[in-house]
């Protein structure tokens, strides 16, 4: 996840030589039985994870029962990884029709759903997430610097994201790191559907930065009904959260937060 590199400081008066650490980025291919599906820049770490929660949010997979197989292996050349997932028949067959509605693309660090070719593949259909429960507001308060305790990539580089499950009594589940604020998802949604745990209706799902359209469709599509955000929200976060039945808390710190969708879920 870290690299040391050196580097000049220019400063008022004084130009010093220094070592530091950095974050590292490089590429994942995402093979589809053995064929090319997605190229995702990520900061390396439990890929697996990871490539099980981006096809599930790019309509691929639907459950961790149409994963016949994932195997992985170096590209020293690319400085990155290669995965091969071996589809069920019917995941087959679906990975067949995602393929014609994507761009062959490099996914960036920065890019959510860089590789759809259309505005209305963006969209999931799906009933809303019910409101089944409500926590206190204090919960919420304390998810981003319990969040916050766990990144350790971001103490040495300050250049990777973090994002978090937690229980509704507010105890951390699992959490990521990654150069992209989408991997870090995918990788802790990746690691539920791993272990069959989806729907996710009792999580919150935490993330150290902004919060826009990919991170409230990845937590719908994962049955998680609470995204709380350090940063600002967009336009369309907002828009896919009401709809989606979501509760969408941004600017959450220092004791305070903006619900933009469904407050009802707060005490």
């Amino acid at each position: 996840m870290v690299r040391a590199v050196q580097l000049t400081v220019f400063g008022p008066g004084s130009v010093q030589a220094r070592s530091d650490c950095v974050a590292v980025e490089a590429p994942l291919e995402v093979r589809l039985n053995g064929e090319p599906f997605a190229v995702i820049m990520r900061t390396p770490g439990d890929d697996e994870a990871l490539a099980l929660g981006f096809l599930l949010s790019e309509s691929v997979i639907e459950g961790a029962d149409e994963v016949a197989e994932m195997v992985s292996w170096p590209d020293d050349a690319a400085l990155g990884n290669r995965i091969n997932v071996v589809l069920t028949p019917d995941a087959t067959n679906r990975a067949t029709a995602a393929l014609h509605g994507r761009r062959q693309v490099a996914m960036s660090s920065a890019c959510g759903l860089c590789g759809r070719v259309t505005i209305d593949s963006l969209r999931r259909e799906g009933a809303p997430v019910p409101i089944r429960w409500s926590v206190p507001a204090a919960i919420l308060h304390a998810l981003p610097p319990s969040l916050r305790a766990t990144q350790q990539g971001f103490d040495e580089t300050g250049g990777v994201h973090a994002a978090g499950l937690f229980g509704r009594d507010g105890a951390l589940v699992t959490s990521a790191e990654d150069v992209g604020r989408h991997n870090a998802v995918d990788k802790v949604v990746g690691r539920m559907l791993r272990e069959r745990r989806l729907p996710l209706e009792d999580m919150l799902l935490a993330v150290s930065g902004r919060v826009s359209f990919e991170i409230v469709q990845k937590a719908l599509i994962a049955g998680i009904p609470l995204v709380a955000a350090v940063s600002a929200p967009s336009s369309l976060a907002i828009e896919c959260a009401e709809i989606g039945g979501l509760t969408l808390a941004a600017f959450v710190r220092d004791g305070r937060c903006n619900v933009y969708t469904h407050p009802e879920r707060i005490e």
